[in-house]
């Protein structure tokens, strides 16, 4: 008896607690019905018939019909329910499955959550009322002042002001619209975040990227994993942009490529930042302009390479400063600055500039190179201007003066015009064989070539010069004063505008010593 005693007393305390802890737990509590019968199909359900309201911790459910049931905080709700959590969370469907005990709630057909923030639509919405998500796998829109987003599954994370969206997600405003397979979206910054292959597309262009942000607000975005911007003129790509729609501003790094397909021209660079408004770029480290038709293509690399839009002839102007060097098929080329007309296909030359083309080297003060669509290109070279033609080895055809016109037909230097100074310095031949060393002077010059070689030469006033045999020269008597054979320093293909002089020097020496 005495053992029996203590057991009895622990049992009565511990259905106290029990019963203590049940009187406490809230539960489901009938506000209004018009009437209340108990369920005839259902055990332990009474149904609650017109203008039924409910109230359960916080939560206000209105609605036209309900069962409840002994025991369980459970309610299924139908026609026109509506909960109400605090002031700012309504819950709106035809039919809700209500579980109090986890505070979880199923709303189905018609369904609408509305919030301070914004308003989701779907079908069928799951709403866990302890952590505050709803989510959705049948189709659901979110709607706020200004943006739309529909996808086929998503969450809604309230206390974060976030949604999640996923597979097929579309989203659109009067700014812009976008479609992706993940993304999130603050309701409150109303900026979206995406993973995996999105297009973005506002008024001007077109923004692709599989990872990244877009504010919809301003139309500023930070582009990552194969990014992509472009419209009908011209695209870029790059590993990693930036870009605002608002001031037009953008940054592009690593691999950028700014296509401009109306010039058919292409900037390159690691580092470019431009501005799309004013239609400017600016590509620095490893920078590089390309020129391209259907024949040929111009190569053309410097520290800084500049574009802008000449606003007077509606064109490109690309400008490159220091270390230039460039390749095209039938002319290179060397300078420390350069200006390039994409329209006119005007290439200005500044700064110890030096072109090459065949086996001709041309340099001077200043360099300006013309190409003519239907007629022979035109080549001017201004003050100290000097072309030296290899012949063989050792022997070398020169002109010199004070500017000179040139004229390349067919991508071969044709005739050139010397103003002022003119000095001449070339072999002559019997057919093929050489027979002296013709030396002439004239203040001007006109000279006509022939495969490469100085074929005939007028002069506008009587020379004065002289023919001496190849075996009475002096070597001092092979050059002209300032004769430079600058070969070294040829770009000798697209690759080799790349090399620096002191490089390519070292890489030349190298292979010559077999080093």
């Amino acid at each position: 008896m005495r053992n029996l005693i203590p057991t009895i007393l622990f049992f009565a305390l511990s259905l106290a607690s029990v019963t203590g802890f049940s009187q406490e737990k809230k539960r489901v509590e009938i506000i209004q019905a018009e009437s209340l019968e108990q369920s005839d199909n259902i055990s332990n359900a009474q149904r609650l018939i017109n203008n039924v309201i409910i109230r359960h911790e916080g939560v206000m459910m209105y609605c036209d019909s309900a069962y409840t049931y002994q025991g369980t905080n459970r309610v299924d709700a139908f026609g026109n329910v509506h909960i109400n959590e605090g002031d700012t969370l309504h819950l709106y469907a035809r039919k809700v499955y209500y579980d109090g005990d986890r505070s979880f709630a199923q709303a189905i057909d018609n369904v609408k959550l509305v919030n301070t923030e914004m308003t989701l639509y779907t079908d069928t919405l799951d709403y866990d009322m302890n952590l505050n998500v709803g989510y959705y796998d049948c189709f659901g829109k979110i709607v706020d002042s200004t943006n739309t987003l529909t996808s086929k599954e998503g969450k809604y994370f309230l206390d974060d002001n976030e949604a999640h969206f996923t597979d097929s997600v579309v989203g659109y405003s009067d700014k812009y619209t976008i479609d992706s397979e993940d993304l999130r979206y603050n309701t409150q910054t109303e900026v979206i975040y995406f993973k995996g292959p999105t297009t973005i597309r506002d008024s001007v262009n077109t923004l692709y990227a599989e990872d990244g942000w877009y504010n919809t607000q301003t139309g500023e975005a930070d582009l990552n994993l194969h990014p992509m911007v472009y419209n009908d003129t011209q695209s870029i790509q790059a590993r990693q942009i930036s870009y605002n729609q608002e001031n037009g501003d953008g940054y592009a790094e690593g691999n950028v490529t700014i296509e401009d397909f109306e010039n058919q021209s292409i900037i390159k660079g690691n580092k470019v930042t431009y501005n799309e408004e004013k239609e400017t770029a600016i590509a620095t480290d490893s920078a590089v302009f390309i020129s391209y038709n259907e024949t040929d293509s111009l190569f053309l690399h410097a520290d800084t390479l500049k574009s802008i839009p000449d606003t007077i002839d509606g064109e490109n102007l690309v400008m490159a400063y220091y270390g230039v060097r460039f390749f095209r098929n039938d002319v290179q080329g060397i300078c420390d600055s350069l200006m390039y007309f994409t329209k006119d296909s005007l290439v200005q030359l500044h700064r110890n500039p030096v072109i090459w083309s065949e086996q001709h080297q041309l340099s001077a003060d200043y360099i300006e190179m013309i190409q003519h669509t239907n007629a022979p290109n035109e080549m001017h070279l201004t003050k100290n201007s000097f072309i030296i033609s290899k012949q063989d080895t050792g022997r070398y055809d020169q002109i010199k003066g004070k500017d000179m016109l040139g004229y390349i037909i067919n991508g071969k230097l044709n005739n050139i015009d010397v103003d002022g100074n003119g000095q001449t310095l070339y072999y002559a031949r019997d057919k093929e064989a050489v027979i002296g060393l013709n030396r002439a002077e004239s203040s001007n010059i006109s000279i006509r070539f022939k495969d490469g070689k100085i074929h005939a030469i007028a002069f506008q006033k009587q020379p004065e010069g002289q023919l001496k045999p190849i075996l009475n020269l002096e070597e001092s008597e092979k050059t002209l004063p300032g004769f430079e054979w600058k070969i070294k320093l040829r770009p000798l293909s697209k690759d080799d505008i790349f090399w620096r002089p002191e490089k390519k020097e070292v890489v030349e020496e190298e292979e010559l010593t077999g080093q």
